[in-house]
């Protein structure tokens, strides 16, 4: 693994636990629709509520995974495509509910950081 992908592994690891722990019963500017919580952002989005635990529990896996993949860089390629996937999803709730673009940054964000280390990183996909 070279310095940028571990560093690409460690800023979205750390961006997932913040969101998903850190700030996850508080208000942001960045929350779907008048949100103040996670679970109220779903609501918003028209999913169930449960729902936050089904993504929430794949976020914070996948922040742990990218971590592991420090040591057992096999599995990064896999988590950064289902990270993507996941800020896709989270991207097109935000247009579903006509947010302003400020809302979508931080899903851009890390799904362009995920992609790069996709990229940085698909030559392990056949490794395995």
């Amino acid at each position: 693994m070279t310095i940028v992908t571990v560093t690409l592994q460690i800023i979205i690891s750390l961006g997932l636990i913040n969101v998903w722990l850190l700030r996850y019963h508080k208000a942001t500017s960045f929350r779907g629709g008048q949100a103040k919580s996670m679970k109220e952002e779903f609501v918003a989005y028209g999913l169930p509520a449960n729902f936050t635990y089904v993504i929430g529990f794949l976020k914070l896996a996948a922040a742990i995974l990218l971590i592991a993949g420090i040591w057992y860089p096999v599995v990064v390629p896999k988590v950064a495509l289902l990270v993507s996937i996941l800020m896709i999803g989270a991207i097109l709730m935000h247009l579903k509910i006509k947010d302003p673009l400020i809302k979508d940054l931080p899903a851009i964000g890390v799904l362009i950081l995920s992609t790069a280390l996709l990229l940085l990183t698909r030559d392990l996909l056949t490794s395995y």
